[in-house]
């Protein structure tokens, strides 16, 4: 483990399967400010809770359904087999709302978070709500689900998203980088959560290893050199640099959950192409999508 990669069970914190990035977590990461993750695995009818204070949250179902009560008002969110099943309802809290977070079924939740200050309303965002994005061409066609963008959500601080990888292809890619407050340019951290599963229709046996890969490299004087194996429950955080690709193996799907946020005025994603690569996007125009997404359909 680095500084920047924790492998499922190396960030927990009692109930927590994972507790990161914000000053108030166990796990505390070195010059991190502005995003934070929870991840948690509930048996039907157990919950957690979260205080009230300055941060604002998303709670989104990876497996299973759950509700959740905020300021007494009690939201049921349908939830999914899986993250590999599309989308699922989602709820954001605001800040300074104690939430309390309930299993329905049995499954797997997590929260993005991140500290803030302006007030917005509680809000449910539903499966069929949160807009689908195919992105990309070819064996860089990858699906994303913007529940958590500015242009679907009104928020304080944070962009929250999750994307979906085919067997074999890139996605988060060319590489890019959100690390300085210039023209064109946002400073944002970011949190990706991975999860992985074996392709469909792939026949693999039992014991088969479902990875993926992810690469992070300097950008600038500042060190970091990151190139991650993957799993189901692993995190890798970007302070800074070249980030991409995320690489879903040959045989193996790749989910990753995006938390970001920065000290920035504005809440955009306005990124940097690193330039040895920037060209790949214009290599996708008339290109098909990859006829394996959308999934969940």
């Amino acid at each position: 483990m680095t500084n920047w990669v924790y492998p499922l069970g190396t960030a927990s914190d009692g109930n927590w399967d994972i507790s990161l990035g914000t000053s108030d977590s166990t796990t505390a990461v070195a010059g991190w400010k502005h995003t934070g993750l929870k991840v948690a695995t509930l048996p039907a009818g157990n919950a957690v809770d979260l205080p009230a204070v300055d941060e604002e949250r998303i709670v989104i179902p990876l497996s299973g359904s759950f509700s959740v009560t905020v300021d007494d008002v009690d939201y049921a969110l349908a939830g999914r087999s899986s993250v590999f099943h599309g989308p699922s309802d989602v709820l954001y809290s605001g800040i300074g709302r104690a939430i309390t977070i309930k299993a329905s079924d049995g499954g797997r939740v997590a929260v993005a978070t991140a500290p803030a200050q302006s007030s917005y309303p509680t809000r449910l965002i539903t499966a069929a709500e949160t807009p689908v994005e195919l992105r990309g061409g070819g064996n860089c066609s990858r699906q994303v689900h913007n529940f958590g963008t500015p242009a679907a959500l009104e928020a304080d601080r944070f962009i929250v998203c999750e994307v979906i990888t085919p067997a074999g292809n890139w996605s988060s890619y060319p590489p890019h980088k959100h690390d300085e407050e210039k023209e064109g340019e946002t400073h944002l951290e970011e949190i990706y959560y991975f999860e992985t599963q074996v392709a469909a229709g792939m026949g693999a046996p039992s014991d088969a290893d479902a990875i993926g890969y992810q690469r992070v490299y300097a950008s600038d004087e500042r060190p970091i050199d990151v190139s991650a194996e993957v799993r189901t429950g692993d995190v890798v955080l970007v302070p800074y640099g070249w980030h991409g690709p995320a690489m879903a193996a040959p045989g193996y799907d790749l989910y990753y959950l995006n938390v970001m946020a920065g000290p920035g005025p504005v809440r955009e994603w306005l990124i940097s192409d690193d330039p040895h690569h920037g060209w790949v996007r214009q290599s996708w125009d008339g290109m098909e999508i990859d006829p394996r997404l959308p999934f969940g359909a």
